[in-house]
């Protein structure tokens, strides 16, 4: 009778282990769907001690650690998981996210490779392994992976949105819209979606709508100034000079330290004739990144413009050197030499342009320096 009611007792304590792990997990879970990651982690951990073959409480503290940035962590729980069931997808797929965000896209495919062999409609994986092949360039694999994903859960906006991304990136700019237009018929509340959509309208050279989804992501989104800087170049070249510069001045408001804002800036001021407020604009630039070739470029044009030779000589030979293969350097610097009566230098960079492979000098040359 002593070993049958020691055996009973054995049996009453697993059972109370197994109800007290159970609870501990329960309450994680709670917490973990609120994203409450710090508060979540003790109850996994007293789930685990509990019942160390709990397979689901090593996956959600994992996702815990995971949530925590503890992307190596994560990956040790979700290793204890599939070491007591190597056939959970969910286990492979988010070992191969915590991959993913360590940088290591090889070894993130792979697991998301395995996850896709133990459940084959697993949606989220394709989603995953899609941006794991972004990142390597892979763009037609990744195509792939995200219409996979749209088969497969057709009414998720994101991956409309996702698959717009590679389509806009293989140049196939109506298809990217299409996905686009799916994503924001899904939810219309994402003013990213409108931002890529009016990126792609652009591509096509439809300024109008591009400056309309421009307009619609600034209204959801105005602190944005990306946003801003990208209504700017629509309007710009729609000839909208005074609404590029509202625009640009409004980005550079909420990001004054952007280098780029700076030159196109300039660049509108240039076409408008504002030769010294273009040239302030691409010194700013300038003070902000000194190693960029095109402010120098622009600059120069400027400054050749107020007839200022020497200075544009001067700054077209700084790019020259941050990039000695540019031919339309050369070609410009070789003008502006000549401009200033110093033909023999001058057709000497014309003819190196032509050496570069320019395809204008040519006319130049024949002027000049027959």
């Amino acid at each position: 009778m002593r070993k049958i009611f020691l055996s009973l007792f054995l049996l009453a304590t697993s059972i109370s282990f197994a109800q007290e792990a159970k609870q501990h997990y329960d309450n994680g879970v709670k917490l973990l769907a609120k994203e409450l990651f710090t508060e979540a982690r003790p109850y996994f951990n007293k789930a685990i001690a509990a019942d160390p073959s709990f397979t689901d409480a090593y996956i959600k503290r994992g996702e815990v650690r995971f949530g925590l940035g503890d992307f190596y962590g994560a990956i040790g729980d979700f290793n204890s998981a599939l070491e007591l069931d190597s056939t959970l997808a969910d286990g492979y797929n988010n070992r191969g996210l915590a991959k993913y965000n360590l940088g290591d896209d090889y070894a993130a495919i792979e697991d998301f490779d395995k996850a896709l062999e133990k459940d084959p409609k697993n949606a989220e994986a394709y989603t995953n392994r899609g941006f794991a092949f972004y990142n390597l360039e892979e763009l037609e694999s990744a195509h792939s992976d995200f219409s996979k994903a749209i088969s497969l859960d057709p009414e998720d906006a994101d991956k409309y949105f996702n698959r717009g991304v590679i389509r806009a990136e293989l140049e196939e700019y109506l298809s990217a819209i299409d996905d686009y237009s799916k994503s924001i018929e899904l939810d219309p509340s994402d003013p990213e979606a409108y931002n890529f959509r009016g990126v792609a309208f652009y591509a096509i050279g439809d300024l109008e709508r591009a400056i309309a989804d421009y307009d619609k992501a600034i209204e959801m989104n105005p602190e944005d100034p990306v946003k801003y800087e990208n209504r700017a170049l629509a309007k710009g070249e729609n000839g909208d000079f005074e609404g590029a510069l509202a625009d640009y001045d409004k980005s550079l408001e909420l990001f004054p330290d952007d280098p780029d804002v700076y030159n196109l800036r300039g660049v509108v001021k240039y076409n408008m004739e504002r030769f010294d407020e273009a040239i302030e604009d691409y010194t700013m630039a300038l003070e902000l990144d000194d190693l960029n070739p095109i402010y120098y470029e622009n600059r120069a044009l400027a400054k050749a413009s107020l007839e200022n030779y020497e200075g544009a000589v001067e700054d077209y030979s700084i790019a020259i050197d941050l990039f000695p293969t540019d031919p339309e350097t050369y070609h410009a610097r070789g003008l502006v030499k000549i401009q200033m009566g110093n033909k023999y230098d001058g057709c000497l960079d014309l003819n190196t342009a032509l050496e570069l492979g320019s395809l204008d000098v040519n006319s130049d040359i024949k002027i000049h320096c027959k």
